[in-house]
């Protein structure tokens, strides 16, 4: 019988964990990972990219003590990169090897249909883990339908069959972070089966605590000066809006170059670590006097 014994944690217990772990946090967050583990439930994050839908499974995991196992997923991904291969090279070579040895046709079968010759995919990784893993599900709306509804119920029976050798039950059920951008709709099967938390971009306050933690030796002006930048950006209407990993970025690439504030010429000199679009760059080139109004910052001409 699988183990679904959960650490008796509670909200305040949770809150601490993801801090510990250098995650800014909010009661919404918080509430959803406390649940998902006390309910022991797959958590489904949605929101744009970038805003730190992925680093919750890392997190999790660091602060359960557990490894993470992560399965990416894209359009075309199939029950079989997701579960397990068999490594028919291998398979052939040693029957090769082994062709005059005297062993029966099932003996042979019984060798190259063992974990030896056995190539463990994400999935089959978590079942079997030693410990309770957390397992990602990163991006699983790129997937298509005929894998979610697979993953539907992998996530309901904790238990997978291969043909050449049986069931394989878990005894230790993962811990479930699945994320997703919605470029699709996912099926209400999928997201009954979830608990579900949705991430926007943070306020002023949370994304300048965010760029604080993660660089701590940025200087104090320059990042609020990045932090309300990058917030007037995000008023515009752009192809790709920047999320918080391109705050980041953008504050360890000036901390690097040692600057300690921002003008017009650092900015149009690095709107490539935060604008991935030749149309948003135009965009913002084009709106770079009145967002620097909005954001304070003022040029060296006027220092």
């Amino acid at each position: 019988m699988a183990n679904t014994h959960q650490p008796q944690l509670n909200l305040t217990d949770i809150e601490q964990m993801l801090r510990r772990q250098g995650y800014i946090t909010d009661d919404a967050v918080a509430m959803s990972v406390f649940l998902s583990l006390q309910l022991n439930k797959p958590l489904l994050v949605e929101g744009p990219a970038g805003v730190g839908k992925t680093e919750i499974a890392k997190v999790m995991a660091r602060a359960l003590q557990t490894d993470l196992i992560r399965l990416q997923c894209y359009e075309g991904l199939d029950a079989t990169h997701a579960l397990y291969e068999w490594n028919y090279q291998r398979q052939l070579l040693h029957l090769k090897m082994t062709e005059h040895d005297g062993q029966s046709v099932t003996e042979k079968e019984k060798t190259i249909f063992s974990d030896e010759f056995l190539m463990k995919r994400p999935l089959l990784q978590a079942i079997t883990h030693h410990k309770k893993p957390v397992l990602l599900i990163d991006e699983i709306d790129r997937s298509d339908e005929e894998f979610e509804s697979f993953l539907l119920e992998v996530l309901s029976d904790w238990q997978i069959t291969i043909p050449e050798t049986g069931t394989i039950k878990a005894t230790n059920i993962p811990q479930v972070i699945l994320t997703g951008n919605r470029t699709r709709e996912l099926s209400e099967a999928l997201r009954r089966r979830c608990l579900y938390l949705y991430i926007d971009y943070p306020d002023f306050e949370k994304e300048w605590l965010v760029v604080k933690s993660k660089v701590p030796e940025i200087d104090t002006k320059l990042a609020e000066q990045i932090t309300r930048f990058m917030q007037a950006l995000r008023q515009m209407k752009l192809e790709k809006t920047p999320g918080v990993a391109e705050t980041l970025d953008w504050a360890m690439a000036l901390a690097a170059l040692h600057i300690d504030y921002l003008d017009r010429s650092v900015i149009e000199q690095t709107l490539g670590v935060i604008l991935k679009d030749w149309r948003d760059t135009r965009q913002a080139q084009l709106s770079l006097s009145e967002l620097m109004e909005k954001t304070g910052i003022i040029s060296k001409i006027e220092l």
